[in-house]
């Protein structure tokens, strides 16, 4: 299927590894050049250039952090300046720390919400106005599963992902309009390293081990499995096409139909 993506531009955030970093290597084997951003300057330019040698499209990689205005700004500015208008805008970036409400602390959750909804917000008000210009644009937010599947061991990132799914569903309706589209890809558990990093996380807080707790996520995925990076990634490229011209104001689950209570069970 031709997706109609050759040279276009697109502006991928949290892209050195895990789902950015599969989506950034999706589009670019679709045609488009891609300007990745994260905030470990080596890994990232490390990133940018085996995406460059693998796809034969122009990836640069900008280091910033998106929970600051400046850095955002100056990413897309640059973006800009290399590679001209953006045409797809897609955010990754941001993490949250798992636990228990009577063990959060207050900067844990400014931390979850400054950079998983704010970070969000600060890079889609940076692009839009150059897509609205042009009358054409779209924007995928990947969003965690747990803004709309809520979760008690999830709280800072249910609460900041609910805000992004709100976010991303006003978006539609003010831009529509104007030619730019807006969907959230809404996974579960992926394999990636931040995964294995919520995995021990979550087998502290529930006393028990690692692979107890990977046993758990499997079993509340009726597909027994968690999800790959590239499945997600494949979906993040099919909604920045234009195959997909009418999916507008859709937040769509990649998660094997998760059921989350079911990984506060013990499995056999």
């Amino acid at each position: 299927m031709d997706l109609q993506l050759i040279d276009k531009v697109a502006f991928v955030t949290g892209a050195s590894k895990g789902i950015g970093r599969a989506v950034a290597s999706n589009l670019a084997s679709e045609g488009c050049d891609v300007i990745i951003t994260a905030r470990g300057q080596e890994e990232l330019e490390r990133t940018a250039a085996e995406i460059a040698a693998d796809t034969g499209r122009r990836v640069f990689g900008l280091a910033g952090d998106m929970s600051k205005d400046d850095d955002v700004m100056r990413c897309v500015a640059t973006a800009n300046e290399l590679l001209g208008d953006i045409d797809i805008l897609v955010t990754c970036a941001g993490s949250s720390p798992g636990g228990l409400l009577e063990e959060l602390t207050e900067d844990q959750w400014m931390q979850s919400l400054n950079l998983k909804f704010m970070g969000y917000v600060r890079t889609v008000r940076a692009v839009i106005p150059q897509m609205r210009k042009r009358g054409s644009g779209a924007i995928v937010l990947v969003v965690g599963n747990d803004g709309l599947k809520p979760s008690y061991w999830e709280m800072t990132a249910g609460a900041a992902n609910a805000a992004d799914i709100n976010f991303a569903s006003a978006l539609a309706e003010q831009y529509g309009r104007y030619g730019v589209r807006v969907n959230t890809v809404n996974p579960g558990p992926v394999n990636t390293d931040r995964w294995d990093t919520l995995e021990k996380a979550f087998a502290r807080d529930m006393g028990t081990d690692q692979a107890t707790a990977r046993k758990r996520a499997n079993a509340s995925i009726p597909l027994g499995r968690i999800t790959e990076p590239d499945e997600v990634a494949a979906l993040v490229t099919f909604l920045a096409s234009d195959i997909s011209a009418s999916v507008h104001g859709a937040h769509i689950p990649i998660d094997g139909a998760q059921r989350k209570s079911l990984m506060d069970r013990d499995t056999p």
